[in-house]
């Protein structure tokens, strides 16, 4: 099938479609172009979930008249006998959403979503929005994503974050710390200290695998950080960049070594490789306002912006976190090697 590209778009009236894979480069360029898009929103970040996980992929594409692209939504099918069916936009990141050239258009995918829901037979569709939008879907608004502007250099970055903080980091700096700065190689040293943090938390992990294939697949915008205390991995974090952003989706400290303070340290170097990369923005991902990470993260001057959640079908605006709660208290209980046993297993499917 030949993707159209007609050079003169028409009269705003969209219609939408599944899109064709046949397509990609005509979505991944209007991805591109569009100053709100992130790398989530590309046919990469499909790719990626597939080969981890093989979830079925239902992107939907809006065009005008004369057949331009005028509009995206990527939506992933989370299909399990346990969580139920579920069409999410979009899981295992931030937040995901449509991207189009006007609030229009974006309200017709919405409309698209709610119809595949129905003729997929799906329970449920989620669009984990970065947007506020004039819909009568249920929506919450519970969750924000936490964000700072990044200095042009590092003197500046020390200074802006303050006495406190960098003594906070140098208590750390003071047990001689090897701080590690890398690509998939370092995904063993990551895994071993994200593994064990998500079971002390009560988070089921994701498989290595599925950091194996992120790594792989976006090796020019992924990032490892770890920080080892006499000579094993106390902290670690991989980042991914796009743009001139720097997000930090992934990063885990030790409880053990809570009194070195490995983390704040982990967080500097984060925050020193992406001025060094020439970011000017540092994304600290979701949190809950007022919950112990929200805190975390505006001590760096992450200042938080909404998300919105906007759901239909069965549950739709109904809070999920006493039941995340429940599950967790259950999952810190669990060995060390159960969880990790048992958590790859389900990640994929997870409500959250």
């Amino acid at each position: 099938m030949a993707c159209p590209m007609p050079p003169v778009p028409g009269p705003e009236s969209p219609s939408v479609e599944l899109h064709d894979p046949a397509c990609d480069t005509e979505w991944d360029a209007y991805v591109q172009a569009h100053g709100e898009s992130s790398l989530y929103h590309t046919t990469q970040w499909r790719d990626t979930v597939h080969t981890a996980f093989g979830k079925e992929a239902v992107y939907l594409v809006a065009r005008n008249p004369a057949r331009r692209l005028c509009g995206v939504l990527p939506l992933i099918r989370q299909k399990s006998r346990i969580f139920g069916d579920r069409l999410v936009s979009l899981p295992y990141c931030n937040y995901g959403g449509p991207r189009a050239d006007s609030a229009a258009v974006a309200e017709a995918l919405y409309a698209a979503a709610a119809t595949q829901r129905l003729e997929l037979g799906a329970a449920r569709v989620e669009i984990r929005d970065d947007q506020p939008r004039d819909l009568d879907w249920p929506s919450r608004t519970d969750k924000v994503l936490m964000t700072r502007p990044l200095p042009a250099d590092i003197a500046t970055l020390d200074t802006e974050l303050g006495t406190k903080l960098r003594a906070q980091v140098n208590r750390c700096r003071r047990e001689q710390p090897e701080v590690l700065h890398g690509g998939p190689e370092l995904l063993p040293a990551f895994y071993v200290v994200f593994a064990r943090n998500m079971r002390d938390l009560g988070t089921p992990v994701y498989p290595r695998y599925w950091f194996e294939a992120v790594a792989g697949g976006f090796r020019d915008a992924a990032h490892i950080v770890v920080v080892k205390l006499q000579g094993r991995p106390a902290a670690a974090a991989l980042l991914l960049r796009w743009r001139d952003t720097v997000e930090i989706p992934w990063a885990a400290s030790l409880r053990e070594h809570a009194r070195e303070a490995p983390n704040m340290l982990l967080y500097r170097e984060a925050l020193g490789w992406a001025v060094g990369q020439g970011a000017t923005r540092f994304d600290f991902g979701r949190s809950t306002r007022d919950e112990g990470t929200y805190r975390f993260k505006a001590q760096w001057g992450a200042t938080p912006a909404p998300l919105y959640w906007y759901e239909q079908g069965a549950g739709a605006g109904a809070p999920g976190g006493s039941r995340r709660e429940q599950f967790a208290a259950v999952w810190r209980r669990l060995p060390l090697w159960l969880a990790n046993r048992l958590g790859p297993r389900i990640t994929a499917d997870l409500p959250w």
